[in-house]
């Protein structure tokens, strides 16, 4: 099967599934039912820029609808519907977070790598993100620190030596500074803010760090893009040299 342009796949999976459906959604089927193959560091972040750009440029010409923040119809959906797509209202203050990832996959040099990455897409190193982190011991929240003078990395790295350094397992984070498509960050942070935003940036930041048991969903208004952890490849490298070492003692 020849592999499809992203306004094609996305198009061909609103079809499918007959409903509105958030980007990232979108994009995990996309990459489930492998119409690309090809999909860069951030190909959720790519689908949403695809559909935007579709809405901007084509307009009344566009398929796609859009129905609510990061949720996106097929306009052959709605038939009989008159769905006004609601105004822009920014990216918001988050635009990348990891949530659980744990301290044993990083290699805490001077400047760790914090490599997080989307199925398929290309690693990213988040070692010079801001923003502010929750550490974790267990499932349990023991900490909560901003990074402004320094970045994430570097105060991640503190931590391993301080007064927290024995309680403390896991950690997640929540970054001003958006991914691009070649893995890079971007060093300014998002440009357009208000009350609204930053409220309900406040309040999703509660529900995904704290996951109280009464919130069913995540924070009403939060599209940032979420980066699984990936090892850190001197772990890995470290970890075969080990069990090498191991069963040449044994022979």
């Amino acid at each position: 099967m020849p592999e499809l342009g992203w306004k094609e796949a996305i198009v061909k999976i609103l079809t499918k599934n007959n409903k509105p459906m958030h980007y990232a959604d979108i994009t995990q089927q996309i990459v489930a039912e492998q119409l690309k193959k090809k999909v860069g560091a951030t190909p959720a972040a790519t689908a949403n820029a695809t559909i935007t750009w579709s809405l901007q440029k084509d307009k009344d010409q566009s398929p796609f609808l859009r129905v609510g923040r990061g949720i996106y119809s097929i306009k052959t959906t709605q038939a009989g519907n008159t769905i006004e797509p609601p105004a822009d209202e920014g990216t918001g203050f988050i635009n990348a977070f990891g949530m659980y990832w744990q301290r044993q996959k990083v290699m805490w040099t001077t400047t760790p790598k914090l490599l997080g990455g989307q199925e398929l897409g290309t690693p990213v190193d988040f070692c010079q993100q801001k923003g502010v982190y929750l550490l974790h011991d267990g499932s349990k929240v023991v900490y909560v620190g901003r990074t402004t003078d320094r970045p994430l990395g570097i105060r991640l790295k503190e931590h391993t030596s301080d007064r927290l350094n024995g309680r403390w397992d896991r950690f997640s984070w929540f970054g001003i500074f958006a991914v691009s498509p070649d893995g890079s960050l971007s060093t300014m942070p998002p440009g357009t803010f208000n009350i609204e935003n930053l409220i309900a940036t406040m309040e999703a930041l509660l529900i995904e760090g704290l996951e109280p048991p009464q919130n069913r969903r995540r924070g009403d208004d939060f599209s940032a893009v979420e980066f699984p952890q990936l090892t850190d490849p001197e772990i890995q490298k470290s970890q075969s040299i080990e069990l090498f070492n191991r069963l040449k003692d044994k022979l």
